[in-house]
C-alpha cells in the first residue's frame, strides 16, 4: 500500500486535525498504512462508540488533545511535530446542530481554519496543506445540475455559512501569503453526505439507523425525498490524499484551488432509497416519516444538492470508484462486524480499504496507477 499516491506519503510527517472523528479516523488509518508518521490534533473523542477507539488508533499515532480555536496550542503542535503536510478536518460538522450553537459553529469552522492557515503560513516545515470544507459551502438554489467550484458561495443556515466563510478566508490567505510564488502548496476540498462504517455522529442518517434498529424502533426520516450525493468515506479520502500528494510534488496549478469530490452523477439517490437499500443489506429494520413540522420549519434543510467533479478529473485524473450498491454493502458489513464482536476491527477496516483499492486498481484509477 505504501506505493499508492506515487509513494509520497511513505516516511512523511502528517498532521491531521479532527483525527478522532469519523473521516479523520479513516484518514489516519489509511495514512499509517501508507507509511506516514501521523500526529492527530483534536479536542476529544466526539462519540461513543467511535471509530477512533474501535480500531485502537491512539496506540498507533501521536494523539494530541487541543482546540483549533486555541492558536498557541496549535502553534506548539506545529513547532514540536514539524509536519510536512497538514490535513485540516476538525470542525463543528452537524448542520442542524449549528442552529443550536451558531457562535461555536462559526468560531470553530471559520477561526479554527484561519488558525490552521496561520500556522501553515509561519511553519518552517510544512510543504502542503489540504483544507477540508463541505459541499454545503455553495449557495444552494436546488438546481438539478451539480455545483462547480466557481459557483457562488453562501448559506442560509449557520453551518453552510461558516463553511463558505472558511473558503473565503482560505482564498484571502492564499492570495496574500501562500500564492503561487510560495513553496507552500495549499488547496481546499469539498465533499458531503459521506457514509461508511464507524460513524456514530448525532443527526446523521446511517448512525440514526443503527441507533433505531438496535432498539427495534423505526428510523424517522424528516425528508425522505431529499436527494444527496451519497458516497463511501474512502471515495473523498482518496481525493484528499491525491490532492495532498500533488501538492507535495509541487504541482503549482492546483495550489489555491478548490476541488469537489462526489459520486457518479447517475447514482444520486434520495434518503428513502438509501434507507431501503441499507435495510436490505442489514437484513432488518423499518422507517417512518417524521411528522414534527415544528423542527423542520426552524431547522430548514435543502431537498436537492449535487456536485460536479469535472475539475478534479481534469487536473488530477481522480474519479469515483464505487457503485451505490457497493457503498451500502461495505457500510452495512462494517457495522455487522462491529456489533457481532467477532472481528479485529482494525484489521477489518484495513481489509475494506484493500478491497476498495482493488476495485480502483481494476478501473486503473489515477492515484492507484501513479508513480512518483
Amino acid at each position: 500500500m505504501k506505493n499508492l499516491f506515487g509513494g509520497v506519503y511513505n516516511g512523511k510527517k502528517v498532521l491531521i486535525t479532527g483525527h478522532t472523528g469519523f473521516k479523520g479516523a479513516w484518514l489516519s488509518a489509511w495514512l499509517l498504512e501508507l507509511g506516514a508518521e501521523v500526529t492527530g490534533y483534536s479536542i476529544g473523542i466526539p462519540t461513543n462508540p467511535s471509530l477512533f477507539e474501535a480500531v485502537s488508533l491512539e496506540k498507533k499515532l501521536a494523539h494530541r488533545l487541543g482546540d483549533i480555536r486555541d492558536l498557541k496550542s496549535l502553534q506548539t503542535a506545529f513547532q514540536e511535530e514539524k509536519p510536512d503536510v497538514v490535513f485540516h478536518l476538525a470542525a463543528q460538522p452537524i448542520t442542524r446542530y449549528a442552529y443550536d450553537i451558531p457562535l461555536e459553529t462559526f468560531s470553530t469552522n471559520v477561526m479554527g481554519t484561519v488558525n490552521i492557515l496561520e500556522c501553515i503560513r509561519h511553519s518552517n516545515t510544512v510543504k502542503a496543506g489540504v483544507i477540508v470544507t463541505s459541499d454545503k459551502c455553495y449557495h444552494n438554489v436546488e438546481w438539478t445540475w451539480g455545483y462547480r467550484e466557481n459557483d457562488r458561495l453562501g448559506g442560509d443556515d449557520p453551518y453552510s455559512a461558516s463553511k463558505a466563510c472558511a473558503e473565503i478566508a482560505f482564498h484571502a490567505y492564499h492570495a496574500s501569503f501562500l500564492s503561487k510564488s510560495s513553496p507552500k502548496m495549499v488547496s481546499t476540498v469539498r465533499a458531503g453526505n459521506v457514509i461508511g462504517g464507524g460513524d456514530w455522529a448525532v443527526d446523521r442518517i446511517i448512525p440514526d439507523c443503527m441507533r433505531a434498529f438496535s432498539t427495534g424502533k423505526p428510523v424517522l426520516l424528516r425528508n425522505p425525498n431529499a436527494v444527496r450525493p451519497w458516497q463511501h468515506v474512502l471515495e473523498p479520502l482518496s481525493g484528499y490524499l491525491w490532492i495532498g500528494s500533488q501538492l507535495l510534488l509541487q504541482k503549482k496549478e492546483i495550489s489555491g484551488e478548490a476541488f469537489n469530490f462526489g459520486p457518479l452523477s447517475e447514482i444520486q439517490k434520495s434518503v428513502q432509497e438509501l434507507i431501503c437499500s441499507f435495510i436490505d443489506a442489514w437484513g432488518t429494520g423499518r422507517w417512518e416519516t417524521d411528522h414534527d413540522t415544528t423542527q423542520k420549519n426552524i431547522k430548514k434543510e435543502h431537498i436537492l444538492l449535487s456536485l460536479n467533479c469535472d475539475k478534479a478529473l481534469h487536473y488530477t485524473g481522480w474519479r469515483p470508484t464505487l457503485t451505490f450498491e457497493k457503498t451500502v454493502q461495505l457500510t452495512a458489513a462494517w457495522y455487522k462486524a462491529f456489533y457481532n464482536r467477532t472481528q479485529n476491527m482494525h484489521a477489518y477496516t484495513i481489509d475494506q480499504m484493500k478491497e476498495y483499492i482493488s476495485i480502483a486498481l481494476e478501473k486503473n484509477t489515477s492515484w492507484v496507477a501513479s508513480k512518483n
